[in-house]
This record gives structure tokens, C-alpha cells and sequence, in this order.
């Protein structure tokens, strides 16, 4: 099966370690996810691709429970749904990153655990292309 980033520009794969690429202004230093084309801090247009951490700490979540609309929709209809998480993952002291979760039950999930960003399946298109996407997958689970 044939696959593909849904966008090459927001994360490095095909990759062992895969990575999200952000920007860093080059005027303040203001670091972002994604690449943005102007720095949001200061105006300025200098604004460098910049390799985020693959690992971070869980800062707040979610589970959605509905079926996205586009272009958010991953292929799913009302039958198959499934919900999935959703979170605010801190990658070090730079930025925090909004990503789909691997885990969607939330005894499973804590503020503050460690996260790894994973590529994973997001939907197949019509010709079998299977369009990959990232996510963050908590490193252990814990026992409550």
C-alpha cells in the first residue's frame, strides 16, 4: 500500500524519528508550530524551519466524541466512528502542540505524562493511497 504525509511540510516522514518542523522568528526568537509564514510576536517575516522535540509532556485533553467535518474528517462515517483524543501536548520550553492522541480513554490519560509523537493512518483516498498523519502517544501507561 502506498502512503503519504497529508501535508510534507508539517512533519518529517518517512522517518525513524519522525518530527513536527515549526518556525523560530528570527528577529525575537518566538518559536511556532506550524511554520508560519510571518512571526505572529513581532510581524517579521524571518522566520526559519525549526525541528520541534518528538517528546513532551501531556498539558491538558479531551475526547472527541462526534465525527469531524473536512477538512478535519479522517473517513469515517456515523457507523464506524470512533472517538478519538485530543490534546495540548508541551514540547520542552518552546511550544505547545494541539494533536490528535492514541489513546481516546481518559483514565488512561494525565496532565503531565510524557508523550511521543507518532505517524500514524489518518484515511485512505479512493485509489488506495493511505494519507498518514501525527499524533502523540503517551510513552507508558501508568496504574491508577
Amino acid at each position: 500500500m502506498t502512503q503519504t504525509a497529508f501535508s510534507p511540510d508539517v512533519f518529517t516522514w518517512p522517518s525513524d524519528d519522525p518530527q513536527l518542523i515549526g518556525g523560530r522568528c528570527t528577529s525575537c526568537g518566538s518559536v511556532t508550530f506550524p511554520r508560519p509564514v510571518s512571526c505572529a510576536r513581532c510581524g517579521s517575516t524571518g522566520v526559519d524551519e525549526h525541528l520541534l522535540p518528538r517528546r513532551g509532556s501531556l498539558w491538558t485533553f479531551t475526547t472527541q466524541g462526534f465525527l469531524p467535518k473536512e477538512p478535519y474528517a479522517g473517513g469515517e462515517t456515523p457507523e464506524t466512528f470512533e472517538p478519538f483524543g485530543v490534546g495540548l501536548v508541551q514540547l520542552g520550553d518552546e511550544v505547545r502542540v494541539e494533536s490528535r492522541l492514541t489513546e481516546n480513554d481518559p483514565d488512561r490519560l494525565r496532565i503531565g505524562m510524557e508523550m511521543e509523537l507518532v505517524i500514524v493512518p489518518f484515511r485512505t483516498d479512493p485509489d488506495g493511497t493511505e494519507i498518514m498523519t501525527f499524533a502523540f502517544a503517551p510513552l507508558a501507561q501508568e496504574e491508577h
